[in-house]
């Protein structure tokens, strides 16, 4: 079974970065929640993550149709509900020059393709465990 892996480490007093390949994401909380704001929240990076999974499975699928996307935006809005608070709906929008061929195809392709969307909408079991050194 095919696997992605992260490490996270603690960066500074409230933050954390996410190692990803020979990449570094730093979150952290805004200073009204008790962070020091050196990145984003980990619920923004979620919408980040959702954001950057579609909008590359866009690009190929586009690319792969011989097709020019142009200047295409997505813009996300995550809403939060409960307590604690969860993303009850996440609403992506994409935006982009009149006369692309065949948008609202290439949308629904992105969207069957990206593994982000996929795993939000059925939903997962998320499991945590301890280990000391």
């Amino acid at each position: 079974m095919p696997e992605i892996n992260i490490s996270l480490n603690r960066k500074g007093a409230t933050a954390s970065e996410a190692h990803i390949r020979n990449h570094s994401v730093v979150m952290d909380r805004p200073t009204e929640k008790g962070g020091e704001d050196q990145g984003p929240m980990g619920g923004e990076t979620l919408l980040a993550a959702l954001g950057g999974c579609f909008m590359s499975n866009l690009v190929a699928a586009a690319a792969a149709r011989d097709i020019d996307l142009g200047d295409i935006d997505v813009a996300i809005t995550g809403h939060l509900d409960g307590t604690p608070p969860v993303f009850n709906t996440i609403d992506m929008a994409v935006t982009g020059p009149a006369g692309i061929d065949d948008l609202e195809k290439l949308v629904t392709i992105a969207e069957r393709g990206c593994i982000a969307s996929n795993t939000l909408k059925q939903g997962l079991n998320v499991r945590v465990t301890t280990h000391t050194r």
